[in-house]
């Protein structure tokens, strides 16, 4: 069985977008160094933080799993990309992140050993880090 997400997203001028999610609203923007209005988080932002959000929910779904006591999860996320390609001055390294590091840090008891299992199933079993990691179709075309 597959699952089907969507959103559909509008400008609101050059750099905001609002993006809709079920119910939900999201406002996607640059910084003003960067052009933007500041409204929101940018796209690259998002990113980190759909990850971020992806292992807190697996972190839970695992030691749940395990039957390993989790309290909670401090996750830091940062990423380093080349700004050349997207602003249009280069077309020879990647327009994406080139390295995402992710720090998490359970509020747990378990020993070192439980840890490592839960982390690797963690990264393992997380659909937006698979997705980061692992080339995904994507298909842009007009609409009409």
């Amino acid at each position: 069985m597959k699952l089907t997400f969507k959103v559909q997203a509008q400008s609101e001028n050059p750099t905001k977008t609002v993006v809709k999610a079920r119910n939900f609203e999201v406002i996607v923007d640059e910084p003003k160094n960067l052009g933007g209005t500041d409204e929101g988080a940018n796209p690259v932002e998002y990113v980190l933080a759909a990850l971020a959000g992806c292992l807190n929910v697996m972190s839970h779904v695992i030691a749940k799993e395990m039957n390993m006591p989790l309290t909670g999860v401090t996750i830091d996320l940062e990423g380093d990309l080349d700004p050349a390609k997207f602003m249009g001055k280069s077309t020879e390294a990647r327009a994406g992140y080139q390295e995402i590091r992710v720090k998490i840090t359970p509020d747990t008891t378990a020993d070192s050993e439980t840890l490592a299992k839960w982390l690797h199933a963690v990264e393992t079993r997380c659909p937006v880090s698979d997705n980061l990691q692992n080339a995904t179709p994507v298909s842009i075309t007009l609409g009409e």
